[in-house]
């Protein structure tokens, strides 16, 4: 569309955009969560909702803490969705191209029953093209493998590291097993993790080694 055509205060954005600061936005446009500069400025610039640190996009109504410790594949956003609550206290990793939905708990250190002043860290793992569905809790030292479905309103209290299944319920359990010659395993021709470039990620990573797999 040529500038001409559009809105006067679209023009600056447009522009800007073009830049190669920005190419998160231009090359996640077929991600499932693409980025818009309208999510970055907010979250970026202006701090709205208190994840300005946070390499990925954040939705303001959801908490990330302890994000140093989190590891969140390539288009893998959690708390990108509105409602969110993520605690990477002890460590959490979500596999490349895993979608997360709104109102999402995970959680990976819980209060010592004997003294609540007290964390007792447990790393949750997630794998590769997975999907949390509403409202699902994910609760510390769980361990999910690829292609796992986690059903809306789901609590996770046991892992399930063969993944290729959907599993729901309180406490979850599987539901049914799926065929693993059916499960895609697609990738983007550009590998963003939140606003990140491989390079770019590989240097925060070097900076705070605690983002691992």
């Amino acid at each position: 569309m040529h500038y001409f055509l559009r809105k006067p205060w679209q023009i600056p954005i447009a522009i800007i955009t073009k830049l190669p600061f920005f190419s998160f936005i231009r090359k996640t446009n077929n991600y499932q969560n693409p980025i818009s500069f309208k999510f970055w400025f907010k979250q970026k610039v202006l701090g709205i909702g208190g994840n300005k640190l946070v390499y990925w996009p954040v939705h303001p109504t959801s908490q990330v803490f302890d994000w140093e410790n989190i590891y969140a594949g390539i288009d893998s956003c959690p708390g990108i969705m509105k409602g969110c609550y993520i605690q990477g206290k002890g460590g959490i990793t979500i596999g490349d191209y895993t979608q997360i939905a709104p109102n999402v708990i995970i959680v990976s250190a819980n209060h010592d029953i004997y003294d609540s002043r007290k964390h007792i860290p447990k790393r949750v793992s997630i794998g590769k093209y997975s999907w949390i569905g509403a409202g699902a809790k994910i609760m510390p030292g769980v361990r999910l493998g690829d292609f796992t479905i986690v059903g809306a309103g789901a609590v996770v209290t046991k892992s399930f590291e063969d993944g290729h299944c959907i599993i729901g319920g309180n406490p979850a359990q599987i539901i049914k097993n799926l065929d693993k010659e059916k499960c895609v395993r697609y990738e983007h021709p550009h590998k963003y993790y939140g606003y990140l470039s491989e390079d770019k990620f590989r240097r925060l990573k070097e900076k705070h080694p605690n983002i691992s797999q």
